[in-house]
């Protein structure tokens, strides 16, 4: 939800459209710095969390960090933009930052998940151990992105000095781009086998529900509204009802607007996403 005129607000708009969970951004996700938070902004979004009931709340951090890159310039203001996003997660209480592990920019998986490693050991000694923890997002393999595989994100999480800080967020349309068909039982196995064997189900702390307008195994990173694009229906009746991952919250990224009846689209596609949950 958008936090235009201020955090808080993303709570009505989260009621508005039948919310019982959130993801917001803590600062403009378009610019490095952003003004600190003063203790009205703090108190207000605190009282719109009282007032709606709407919880947990998920942060998403900005898209231009990239801990993967080797411009040693762009790492360092990564390391400080993250440390700052953290630190604004904490001081609101919001217990997660999702964050894109970055891209290797033509230097390969190897040289990213080390510089990937390295940052976020930077920005645990930076922040409060029992602060807001880091999320790693699944990505699609669009360009040279890292953790289109399973692998990448077990990779990093092995090689950390401080693994119980960080988390793990499955977005749908990623993986399915990234080559997990989640359409078949066969192809949704391979893809809770994976989080099991390279990340543990219980480092899943949210899902990001979003169909994909691209094929299985297209690498483009395009989301789409539910059961409206290439995964549809089935595919999000498997995770939905996954007993081993009733506990996450489930966010939606889907496009914003009305549908030709003017309804609200997070209306529409919430509502979807609820038909396919087996009592």
């Amino acid at each position: 939800m958008s936090i235009a005129g201020g955090i808080h607000n993303a709570f009505a708009a989260g009621a508005a459209a039948g919310c019982d969970c959130l993801q917001i951004f803590v600062k403009n996700q378009r610019r490095w710095s952003a003004p600190p938070l003063d203790e009205a902004a703090v108190e207000a979004y605190r009282a719109a969390a009282r007032e709606t009931g709407i919880a947990p709340v998920v942060a998403h951090a900005t898209y231009l960090l990239n801990l993967a890159s080797p411009q040693a310039g762009l790492r360092r203001r990564s390391v400080d933009a993250l440390v700052t996003e953290l630190e604004r997660c904490t001081l609101l209480g919001v217990p997660y930052l999702v964050l894109h592990p970055g891209a290797h920019m033509g230097e390969g998986a190897d040289a990213g998940i080390k510089r990937i490693v390295a940052g976020l050991n930077a920005v645990h000694t930076r922040t409060d151990a029992g602060g807001a923890r880091v999320l790693l997002e699944t990505m699609a393999g669009q360009g040279t992105s890292i953790g289109s595989e399973i692998e990448h994100l077990g990779r990093i999480l092995a090689s950390i000095k401080a693994p119980g800080r960080l988390g793990v967020c499955v977005d749908t349309c990623h993986v399915f781009a990234a080559g997990y068909d989640m359409r078949t039982s066969e192809g949704y196995q391979r893809l809770a086998t994976e989080l099991v064997e390279h990340v543990g189900l219980d480092r899943i702390k949210c899902l990001h529900t979003n169909d994909s307008m691209r094929a299985c195994g297209s690498r483009v990173d395009r989301h789409d509204h539910i059961g409206k694009g290439k995964i549809g229906k089935d595919g999000f009746r498997r995770v939905l009802n996954d007993p081993r991952l009733t506990h996450v919250p489930r966010v939606l990224e889907t496009p914003k607007g009305k549908d030709g009846r003017g309804t609200d689209l997070d209306r529409v596609n919430l509502r979807r996403l609820r038909t396919l949950v087996e009592e």
